[in-house]
């Protein structure tokens, strides 16, 4: 009996020695990985390296074999890799003891004095093995600059002009919390980070263009830094209010300005002055039942130039709206679009809606749409929509609207209008039919901050010198 259970524990031994020095094959192996990305968020201020490292741990109970580890910017990325010891960019056939783990190093150089470097350097090692692939994410700073990552910002904060701003993973205005933007300050976006605002948002901005604020995807290089959609864009929530931007250049976002929810004072839940919004992917201006107030305002090229949807209180005065078809975004939805209504689901909700559009010009071309223009009305809600000295391009009125000194389907006659570089320039050449055709609104400059008449102004945000 004795020799039986001898026998059974010492082929119960070299049962479990000889599976730890087998193979697994399995596609079911299982890995992980200490981080699934590797930050190096030192703000460099000379020619620097840093190293970090991540661990690969090997879960099973068997070796395993690893096909490879890979990074995939190669010899050119500015990341280098050492796999235990073995210098990268590849290596391959790499074994893994059971239950054991190895380490990659990964070492970064950079300059961040060099302006020809994004702001936000990436790449990615690849992990393969049994028909799987894994990769880790590499993000470095490249330039020199604010980086904020999943920033709150609480209290009231000032940011100045020293040196660019950096979003990663988004940022938060807390409610009952301010951010003031200093004139001439730039903020660059990462794909991941939206710009929320709970509190209160103030852009002071001139009108130089050293001067003016602006609002762009960290993309610097081609041909990302021409993408829409590069980044998700500005969001005032439910308890935001008394928020102003001045001279603000928003650009390349999925959604410029999105307001939701009524303003909680008498002020505007959002004042736009002398902004330019551009190269939007989606909806350049967003408004859910809210207040907006635009002024010398340039919304352009966007795939729905401005939607207002579910009532609200909206006054536009001074403003361009133009789409035109390029290889980034087709024309295919109107420069316009206000409702008193939402669908969800089977159920159509309706607000009271209030919209003023004065001196304006709504155009696109070179795309599918004849009415730039479109008013939709459901229900007996309070629904006041008007349009007094404006410029557009329709084929069939607005409904239940208020209409006076319209000027239909002429062609505004912008500078320049180049589809194939896509290279815009909506100033007024001279013939225009909307010069001298507006009213008397109170604004006494434009765009561009240069004067406008006591008398007739010009339509739209510029106004012909």
């Amino acid at each position: 009996m004795k020799k039986t259970l001898l026998f059974v524990v010492t082929a119960f031994i070299i049962f479990i020695s000889c599976k730890k020095d087998s193979f697994i094959t399995s596609s079911g192996a299982i890995i992980s990985f200490s981080a699934d990305t590797l930050y190096f968020d030192t703000v460099f201020t000379s020619t620097g390296s840093i190293t970090e490292f991540v661990k690969i741990n090997n879960l099973n109970d068997q070796k395993l074999m690893l096909s490879g580890i890979k990074l995939m910017g190669g010899t050119q990325s500015p990341f280098k890799i050492n796999i235990d010891g073995a210098v990268g960019p590849e290596s391959t056939n790499i074994e893994m003891a059971a239950n054991d783990s190895l380490y990659i190093f990964v070492t970064v150089t950079i300059n961040p004095s060099s302006a020809n470097l994004p702001f936000v350097i990436e790449d990615s090692i690849q992990v393969s093995f049994n028909g799987n692939t894994r990769y880790i994410q590499l993000q470095a700073w490249g330039q020199n600059a604010h980086f904020l990552q999943n920033e709150i910002i609480t209290g009231n904060v000032i940011w100045t002009n020293d040196l660019p701003y950096v979003i990663l993973g988004g940022l938060l205005v807390d409610s009952n919390s301010t951010l003031t933007i200093e004139k001439g300050c730039k903020i660059y976006n990462h794909a991941d980070a939206p710009f929320l605002i709970d509190g209160t948002l103030q852009v002071q901005g001139e009108k130089y263009d050293s001067t003016k604020v602006y609002f762009s995807s960290d993309r610097l290089d081609d041909p990302y830094n021409g993408y829409p959609g590069s980044w998700p864009g500005i969001f005032f929530r439910s308890t935001s209010k008394d928020n102003l931007l001045e001279f603000a250049v928003i650009r390349n976002a999925y959604q410029g300005i999105i307001a939701e929810n009524p303003s909680v004072n008498s002020n505007p839940k959002v004042a736009l002055s002398e902004c330019i919004i551009d190269n939007i992917y989606d909806a350049g201006i967003l408004g859910v039942q809210s207040d907006i107030q635009a002024t010398n305002c340039l919304v352009s090229n966007c795939g729905k130039n401005i939607l207002l949807g579910y009532g609200g209180n909206y006054n536009f005065t001074h403003c361009t709206v133009a789409s035109y078809s390029n290889d980034y975004i087709q024309h295919t939805m109107p420069v316009l679009v206000v409702s008193n209504y939402i669908t969800q689901g089977n159920s159509i909700l309706t607000g009271d809606l209030t919209g003023n559009f004065v001196n304006c010009i709504f155009w696109g071309d070179n795309g599918t749409v004849d009415d730039e223009v479109v008013v939709y009305k459901q229900g007996n809600t309070v629904f006041n929509v008007s349009f007094s000295n404006c410029l557009w391009k329709v084929k069939d009125m607005p409904a239940a609207t208020d209409t006076s000194n319209i000027i239909s389907n002429l062609d505004p006659l912008f500078e320049l209008i180049n589809n194939q570089q896509r290279i815009y320039d909506f100033h007024l050449m001279n013939g225009s039919p909307a010069i001298d055709r507006g009213k008397d609104a109170g604004i006494v400059s434009d765009l561009d901050g240069n004067p406008r008449p006591v008398g007739n102004p010009d339509l739209g945000c510029y106004e012909k010198q």
